[in-house]
């Protein structure tokens, strides 16, 4: 019989595995969620928008940091994304020689649809844990947070 999940995650290394793993499932889980207007858009650009919704105006240089990959895939990411009218290239306010993306009302739109569909498939799931297992997770969310900028 193989360990539960208990007691696996009693050593660090164990926790480590397992919320590796739940978090994964739960990743996975989420994006199957999409809302069905937003299955063309691949994840990669819905995350971009959601990073513009999280920080407002940004380079695509500062984008290509915040998501993590090089300039030049942010590039292609970010004319993807103008051409189907999900962002906007404005002339940055103080620096004429730069440019800033900005969310469009599409994008908003669209973002603002797929949080909706997941947040509502989520609360379901919430809704049947006991109010004890809430409490975990309302405790566990802030730690979980911080791990995923460190």
């Amino acid at each position: 019989m193989s360990p539960s999940v208990e007691q696996v995650a009693r050593t660090d290394t164990g926790l480590a595995s397992i919320l590796r793993v739940s978090v994964a499932r739960l990743s996975r889980r989420l994006r199957s969620e999409r809302h069905p207007e937003n299955e063309l858009l691949p994840v990669g650009q819905l995350s971009v928008l959601g990073a513009l919704f999280r920080n407002g105006e940004c380079s695509v240089g500062e984008l290509a940091a915040l998501e993590r990959v090089q300039p030049p895939s942010m590039t292609r990411t970010v004319n993807c994304l103008e051409e189907g009218g999900y962002v906007v290239r404005r002339p940055h306010e103080t620096d004429r020689r730069q440019v800033v993306i900005a969310l469009s009302q599409r994008g908003e739109e669209t973002l603002a649809a797929d949080r909706r569909r997941r947040d509502a498939w989520l609360a379901q799931r919430l809704r049947e844990l006991t109010p004890e297992e809430r409490q975990v997770l309302r405790q566990a969310a802030p730690l979980i947070e911080r791990l995923a900028h460190a």
